[in-house]
């Protein structure tokens, strides 16, 4: 069979297809262009030819507006092309007009191989060669603005670049006390104003999606008065290029400055994004998502027959899943519909958003006394969660308390209360405000006792630490980043040579797995998924023969407790050893740097919306068990951990992670990514079989009637009339 991608957006996936087919695969220069006009824009790709692609932004088999495919004549020359070449198989990659282009090209390829039967252009036996063309989609939008998918391929590394510059401008607005109105892309999708908004506690965000209300000039002025009045020096104000009014009238950067300026006599700026929102290099996320897609398209290829209906690859909380290309592509072209069909984790940012910016604390308070304390090592994202979590229990009334220097603090009544201007500014720091220590409350159980009564506190919050069992872990794409982008760079620059990483991560291997499917690396040995000498000399063996070919590199990744014997020096030595007269070895501990830095978009939006949905838990949970004055916590879920599963985020029981957990090595005894491995292997061309047991399922774009914000349902009620008449 053979496997053609059209790539319209970024080459991850590119990368990805092409190696997890072992067979002939041709690859279009400049998307639907190179497929009407073809000759030398249709090449050969090999297993060379796609090395180091993993860290290029962009496109490197480049992207064009095609006219011509628009037309059936330019249709009819792509298909031409097509049936020469004997490709049955179309892999598309990019946004929602592409796959629109992709969706017809199918419905009507039927028709266009008789008419080039009649013009004598195609024999008959050509014409039933290439009866049926498969094509499975991938979305690559920096929008996000695509329906059935949590995240399209590219979103991201554009939020990398937006809070780059949000991180860069805030110390000069502190500085002076100025007003930062930041636009950002997104025509007719506010995804990613919405979660820089998160990210960054923005005081306001103007999105599409969610027009203001009327009145909402004196809103914001109120808004930006009273943060200075709490003794805030900074102002940001976030705008999606397509924002608009209820009366359906822009709403621009430049038309909110003279606003600010003009009522309250700030000294404002504005700052217009651009196409910078496109550069750079991908982030450790998209290489993830762009490598995982790039799997499940081929899969989904190779299993396709003449009934399977065309397909978009797409990720749903932490799985992949298959959705009818004709379905989202009708969703997409009617806006009443895509409002409908907005996915979840849209709809919880912004209700998140709204919680934390527009409501103001109320004047009463619930007597409730809140703790929150940060334990086991630090992360990035902590503070984001601290944040959220503060502000949410003062808007419930709450009395909130910060524990500082974890379990210990807790122990010698470390505590102070904490108040709203008192967390500000902590979404975008790095590490732990309160601190925190490698300490078990074990060793404090009647200090922290006594303590817990001294201090009247009726609910804790801990975040952090090894209880934590999830399957996103805060942290996790800031430590990820951090390893592959400049090693590669220096691997790629200097030939037969080989890098050997050690991670952190305790007993888990997460990090060097994932590090791994981000830089593309030849091995990554951790503790469990067991190996021994035959597996190191089995490695080592596939870098010689690896050398022999243009591809002169090799990245090792080693977890720090992967083995007790096995060590980073022992397997440098080893390499080394073996690899005299064929390549060189170096080696790079990266220990605590991983830990350091400021938290991505991702850590920060993900810390903020746990530390909400923590507090609110709390809240609904102690108004269950408050009687006559008295809280009685005596269930088993009055102890809950809160993580992502599958596709939600959950609360279970702590009890219920006694026979899920390895106590001993402070880890879960089954893991999710564990399954993502052989892809790392199979990309590193060794010869292996890839599970294909738990691929994705076909599912519909629209499952039932979702809820949604007040604004968007009477719009979208409006434009029902409006048909309707």
């Amino acid at each position: 069979m053979t496997l053609t991608c059209c790539c319209l957006s970024f080459q991850k996936a590119v990368f990805l297809k092409i190696r997890v087919c072992i067979c002939v695969d041709d690859v279009f220069l400049q998307g639907y262009q190179g497929l009407v006009d073809g000759g030398e824009n249709i090449k050969l790709a090999t297993w060379e030819s796609v090395s180091m692609m993993l860290q290029l932004g962009g496109t490197v088999i480049g992207s064009a507006r095609c006219m011509d495919f628009r037309a059936r004549e330019g249709r009819m020359k792509a298909a031409l092309n097509l049936v020469k070449l004997g490709i049955t198989n179309l892999c598309v990659i990019g946004g929602d007009g592409s796959l629109t282009g992709a969706n017809q090209f199918r419905t009507e390829w039927s028709t266009l191989l008789v008419d080039l039967v009649k013009a004598g252009k195609i024999s008959d036996d050509e014409a039933k060669t290439s009866s049926h063309l498969n094509i499975v989609g991938m979305v690559g939008s920096i929008d996000n603005d695509f329906c059935g998918t949590d995240m399209t391929i590219g979103t991201d590394s554009a939020l990398h670049r937006i809070i780059e510059v949000v991180d860069a401008i805030t110390t000069t607005a502190q500085s002076h006390q100025r007003t930062f109105i930041l636009e950002v892309m997104g025509r007719h999708c506010g995804y990613l104003a919405l979660v820089t908004a998160l990210a960054c506690g923005a005081d306001w965000v103007f999105i599409p999606e969610m027009p203001p209300d009327e009145g909402w000039e004196g809103h914001l002025c109120r808004r930006l008065a009273d943060q200075r009045a709490r003794g805030c020096r900074l102002n940001v104000i976030i705008v999606a290029e397509g924002a608009m009014g209820r009366d359906g009238k822009p709403i621009g950067s430049e038309d909110i400055k003279k606003l600010v300026e003009k009522n309250l006599g700030f000294d404002t700026r504005t700052t217009v994004l651009g196409h910078v929102q496109r550069g750079g290099t991908p982030s450790a996320f998209d290489r993830i998502l762009g490598s995982r897609m790039g799997v499940e398209a081929v899969m989904a290829l190779l299993e396709a027959t003449p009934e399977t209906p065309a397909c978009v690859v797409s990720l749903s909380g932490n799985q992949a899943v298959r959705l009818p290309l004709i379905e989202c592509v009708q969703v997409a072209a009617n806006t009443s519909l895509f409002l409908l069909v907005l996915s979840r984790s849209f709809e919880n940012n912004w209700n998140t958003y709204k919680m934390l910016a527009h409501i103001n604390p109320p004047d009463s308070k619930s007597n409730i006394n809140v703790a929150i304390v940060n334990v086991g090592a630090p992360c990035a994202g902590m503070n984001a969660a601290v944040r959220s979590a503060v502000r949410i229990g003062i808007i419930q009334g709450h009395n909130m308390l910060a524990v500082y220097d974890g379990f210990e603090g807790l122990a010698h009544g470390n505590i102070k209360p904490i108040t709203w201007t008192g967390v500000s500014g902590w979404t975008g720091k790095g590490g732990s405000e309160l601190g925190t220590k490698r300490v078990l409350p074990s060793k404090y159980i009647e200090e922290i006792s006594l303590t817990i009564a001294k201090f009247n506190i009726h609910s804790l919050v801990i975040i952090g630490g090894t209880i934590i069992h999830q399957q996103y872990p805060l942290g996790q794409y800031c430590n990820t980043s951090t390893i592959s982008p400049r090693i590669k760079q220096s691997a790629a620059g200097t030939k037969r040579r080989v890098f050997i990483i050690e991670t952190m991560g305790g007993y888990c291997g997460y990090l060097a797995t994932m590090a791994g499917l981000a830089a593309g690396a030849d091995a990554a040995y951790i503790y469990e998924d067991k190996f021994g000498i035959r597996d190191l000399e089995m490695n080592v063996e596939h870098l010689v023969q690896k050398m022999k070919t243009d591809v002169k590199r090799g990245l090792i990744l080693r977890n720090e407790n992967c083995n007790a014997n096995y060590t980073t020096d022992f397997i440098f030595a080893l390499y080394s050893e073996e690899g005299k007269g064929v390549f060189d070895c170096r080696k790079n501990i990266l220990g605590h740097m991983q830990q350091g830095g400021t938290p991505t978009p991702f850590d920060r939006n993900f810390g903020t919306k746990m530390g909400s949905k923590a507090v609110l838990w709390l809240t609904d949970k102690l108004k269950e068990v408050y009687r006559h004055g008295r809280i009685f916590a005596n269930t088993p879920d009055s102890a809950c951990v809160l993580g992502m599963r599958k596709r939600a985020l959950t609360f279970q029981p702590l009890a219920e992670l006694i026979e899920q957990t390895d106590f001993e090595h402070r880890i879960p005894k089954t893991s999710w990514w564990l399954k993502l491995r052989p892809i790392m292997k199979i990309l590193a061309k060794y010869n292996i079989s890839l599970d294909t047991s738990e691929h994705a399922h076909m599912e519909h774009v629209i499952k039932k009637r979702v809820s949604m914000p007040a604004p968007l349902m009477k719009k979208h009620e409006e434009e029902v009339e409006e048909e309707e008449e």
